[in-house]
């Protein structure tokens, strides 16, 4: 499991040797150093009873000491994150149905998987395809990311993208991946963690974040973000998926 003095570790090495790329442009609009998170569109959040998705698809949901983790009241696809009974940040679910993601669907075709036909996510040339694919969708991603941030950060930011790592989102494969804003002068401007999966129908995008200008899905402080970031992959590892929502 990680430590936080790891997660430190791995911020002060992308200074060192950049995973991704660093974006270039004037930067001189008054929320330069706010952009947007590219996202796909087409997103559906809900529950066809209009509840929080997170109270469908989690199950355990392991936090460090006197931290407390649920569904957020109400049907925003959040989970709460809480210390002490304060609420420290969320992470968020996103669901994206295949037949509005017509990039995805070339994607898993590319690899041999074809859309229409039913999956079989415990066959082995299923996975190694399918991974195939999620990583090719995190790709497009980053590519997203790097054209809405030319521009917006000029030279005071780094922007850095962490290598995505094979992972089990609940019995599904999948991938969990980032990247990481930092300051020319020092310190992080942003940061975002994300886990996507597949379920034959959907894509399940898990993601939360250190950023001042997201709305939802975020940690105020940076430090509540890296005691709970080893936490994540446990969640994302129980979550009830595929599910039959």
């Amino acid at each position: 499991m990680l430590r936080l003095y790891h997660v430190i570790i791995g911020i002060a090495l992308l200074v060192l040797v950049p995973l991704g790329f660093k974006v270039t442009g004037s930067g001189s609009s008054k929320n330069s150093d706010s952009p947007t998170v590219v996202q796909p569109s087409a997103t559906t959040t809900s529950s066809p009873n209009g509840n929080n998705i997170w109270k469908n698809l989690a199950q355990k949901t392991p936090s460090p000491k006197d931290w407390q983790v649920a569904p957020c009241d109400g049907n925003a696809p959040l989970l709460c994150i809480s210390a002490n009974g304060e609420r420290v940040g969320t992470v968020e679910m996103l669901i994206y149905p295949l037949e509005k993601q017509p990039n995805f669907q070339k994607m898993l075709t590319q690899v041999g998987i074809d859309p229409s036909q039913k999956i079989d996510y415990q066959n082995p040339q299923y996975q190694t395809q399918l991974l195939s694919a999620l990583n090719a969708w995190v790709n497009e991603y980053y590519a997203g990311l790097e054209k809405d941030r030319q521009g917006s950060y000029g030279d005071r930011i780094t922007f850095s993208s962490y290598p995505s790592q094979q992972v089990q989102v609940g019995k599904l494969p999948g991938l969990r991946y980032g990247f990481v804003g930092l300051k020319r002068q020092g310190g992080v401007q942003e940061q975002h963690l994300g886990y996507v999966t597949f379920d034959g129908k959907a894509l399940y995008v898990m993601a939360t974040a250190f950023d001042p200008a997201s709305q939802t899905g975020k940690f105020d402080k940076i430090e509540n973000l890296a005691v709970f970031e080893p936490y994540l992959d446990a969640i994302a590892f129980n979550l009830r998926l595929p599910s039959s929502i």
